[in-house]
């Protein structure tokens, strides 16, 4: 197998025809092999590449998927407006997808987020508002101010990322069956961190499926998350506390899109932001991969588990996006010294921290 991967790193398979503009761009990403820790796993270790999804993350895929449903069930209707509650990458995806097809889009997030993602989303076209970081069961928590906006104007629907299980779908439909055909049906586990739940749980119920249950599929959670305690203790959901520098992932409850698999889930595994900044820098350092701080923790999360499982196993994960989005505060001496990540970093990659 691990043969098979490496000769395959070497060409990149092209479909036989151009797609069709912007949304027939969206998928088809590479797997990727991580040769260092392959190596020093005995497993193969390999990541779906979504920073190559044509807006920059795994969040194409749900955003159109989210789009498609809604307009095969007529609630969007040509020049209508698609609205999401969002904390980056979706309304990422939503806006170009959106310029792509022909909808206005309005986008609610909090003002938590990097200055770079929404800056983007206004590039794109999108109406941004940046609201206060408040708790979901409070109705100015974004997402609510969403919902509550696309009811107020007609031909307008709330996307609803979180339990929108059109959202699992698109990667039921898309990326289990990439990594299924790409790993040749030898996919010992898959692991990723969740947000909305989509991707772990359309990807996972598919890779379950396809292995007659054989496949492992486990959850990645940064601090400040409840899903680790809640699967690791069975099923019971705590007060969430704390946070992470991750963006976008991380839970203080359980969503519809992660309802689909979370009693099917084989375990969890907790990831500290140290270990997290720890492999961004080492990622760019050994295979050039330059990667935001939720595909560091996938990946630190994927060695985890090939240590847990013993080698000869092949360990599936995401590389959700790359770190352009992040450049300003994740190689920000400053920011890394606010986070207390300095010492996170092995001194001979400290080197890579340029910004002051």
């Amino acid at each position: 197998m691990a043969a098979a991967l490496r000769a395959k790193s070497l060409v990149r398979t092209f479909t036989s025809r151009a797609v069709d503009g912007f949304v027939g761009a969206i998928g088809n990403t590479p797997l990727i092999r991580l040769k260092k820790l392959s190596e020093k796993t005995g497993c193969n270790i390999v990541a779906k590449g979504e920073f190559q999804n044509p807006g920059g993350s795994v969040k194409d895929r749900a955003a159109l998927g989210v789009i498609r449903d809604a307009e095969e069930r007529g609630l969007l209707k040509p020049g209508g407006t698609v609205v999401e509650g969002t904390a980056g990458n979706t309304g990422i995806g939503l806006a170009h997808v959106c310029r792509a097809i022909g909808y206005r889009c309005v986008i609610f997030m909090p003002n938590t987020q990097s200055q770079e993602k929404i800056d983007l989303l206004r590039m794109l076209g999108a109406e941004v508002y940046p609201v206060p970081a408040v708790a979901y069961d409070n109705p100015k928590n974004y997402n609510h101010q969403a919902r509550d906006f696309a009811a107020s104007i007609p031909n307008a629907v709330w996307t609803d990322q979180f339990d929108n299980t059109a959202n699992a779908k698109a990667h039921y439909l898309t990326t289990g069956p990439e990594i299924w055909e790409q790993t040749e049906g030898k996919v010992d586990a898959f692991v990723c961190a969740t947000g909305t739940g989509g991707t772990l749980a359309g990807t996972g119920k598919l890779l379950k499926e396809k292995s007659d249950g054989k496949t492992q599929v486990w959850l990645a959670d940064p601090p400040g998350s409840v899903l680790y305690s809640y699967i690791s203790s069975g099923g019971k959901l705590t007060e969430r506390s704390g946070g992470s520098i991750t963006e976008g992932i991380g839970q203080g409850r359980i969503t519809n899109n992660l309802a689909i698999l979370v009693k099917d889930l084989d375990g969890a595994l907790h990831i500290p932001d140290a270990d997290s900044i720890a492999m961004l820098y080492d990622l760019l350092d050994t295979e050039g991969l330059y990667l935001g701080a939720s595909s560091a923790l996938n990946v630190v999360a994927a060695v985890k588990l090939a240590e847990k499982l013993g080698p000869g196993k092949t360990i599936a994960t995401i590389l959700c996006d790359g770190a352009y989005r992040y450049q300003s505060r994740l190689f920000s001496k400053a920011w890394l010294k606010e986070k207390a990540l300095e010492d996170a970093i092995p001194s001979q990659l400290k080197k890579y921290a340029v910004l002051d």
